[in-house]
């Protein structure tokens, strides 16, 4: 049976409302499907030189302790299929000073990179009922930011401390965060990913001292999940419910960089080498692309 999961209601998404020219397929330069169960979340670690995979394992809000946290070489071999065993269903991932922060349901969860051991768990219980942590972002103050998706929130979390950094009609199902300079950079799903109309999916970003929203993107952008620097002043965005790997210019304009296999969930991407990593959720591979021939 078919995974249940958040990233599967983006299938509903209106289309753009003009198509984007489409290159070829891509063919991965390789891919893993050894001790993959639901891979939501890849992240490279720059210092450290691992791949670190989220596996929900499961359902996606479901506390089972199924889920659990993989790590592979940047070439695609598996170290450790279950690094970090006992979460529930975690997803974003992102590090900061040897910590990798991970989104699981109602907490951030920080593991040593350096030993796999989890260090702390900070639950968010304020907001209401029903809390859906999907992304993760860090920023250089220490700062963690996560997506809630269901609460069309974003929550800070420092010293141990979570708030409400932003919230409203601006983000509408929230899902793919990233610190970008002063910035929070924010995918979001929008209504039409629950099957109704209004909002569609947005690109924009949030003045992290100021909390003032503009948008970033100026065209569709698909059914959005991660998020990436593209190395070039501009943004990767992986296109969930189409299978695309889109490009966001500085200037807001929007490409497809390539069409991949089935609902791209949270990406990686390692500019040196102009490789992208996708978990495919569905498939239960992840697989690295090479875009140094397509990228702008």
């Amino acid at each position: 049976m078919m995974l249940v999961h958040l990233l599967a209601l983006a299938l509903l998404a209106q289309p753009p409302a003009r198509p984007l020219a489409t290159p070829p397929p891509a063919t991965p330069l390789w891919s893993v499907t050894e001790g993959m169960d639901s891979p939501e979340s890849v992240y490279f670690d720059a210092d450290s030189g691992f791949l670190f995979v989220s596996q929900i394992g499961g359902q996606a809000a479901a506390r089972d302790g199924n889920g659990r946290i993989s790590k592979l070489t940047a070439d695609g071999k598996v170290v450790d299929a279950g690094w970090v065993k006992g979460l529930n269903a975690p997803k974003g991932l992102r590090s900061l000073g040897g910590t990798l922060y991970t989104a699981d349901l109602d907490e951030i969860v920080a593991i040593e990179i350096a030993s796999g051991r989890i260090t702390s768990r900070v639950k968010v219980d304020i907001g209401g009922e029903g809390r859906f942590f999907n992304d993760v972002a860090a920023a250089p103050d220490g700062t963690i930011y996560a997506s809630d998706s269901f609460g069309n929130r974003i929550f800070s979390i420092k010293d141990g401390k979570a708030a409400v950094f932003f919230e409203g009609e601006g983000i509408l199902l929230p899902n793919g965060v990233l610190v970008d300079g002063n910035r929070l950079i924010v995918a979001s799903d929008g209504r039409p990913a629950r099957g109704g109309g209004g909002t569609p999916a947005r690109l924009v970003a949030i003045d992290i001292a100021t909390r003032q929203l503009t948008p970033v993107a100026t065209e569709p952008i698909g059914t959005p999940d991660g998020v990436e620097k593209d190395g070039r002043g501009g943004y990767l965005i992986s296109d969930v419910g189409g299978g695309r790997i889109l490009q966001v210019a500085p200037g807001g304009a929007v490409r497809v960089l390539r069409p991949v296999a089935a609902q791209p969930a949270d990406i990686a991407f390692i500019a040196a080498r102009s490789l992208l990593v996708v978990p495919h959720l569905g498939l239960n591979r992840v697989s690295a692309y090479d875009l140094s021939d397509v990228l702008k």
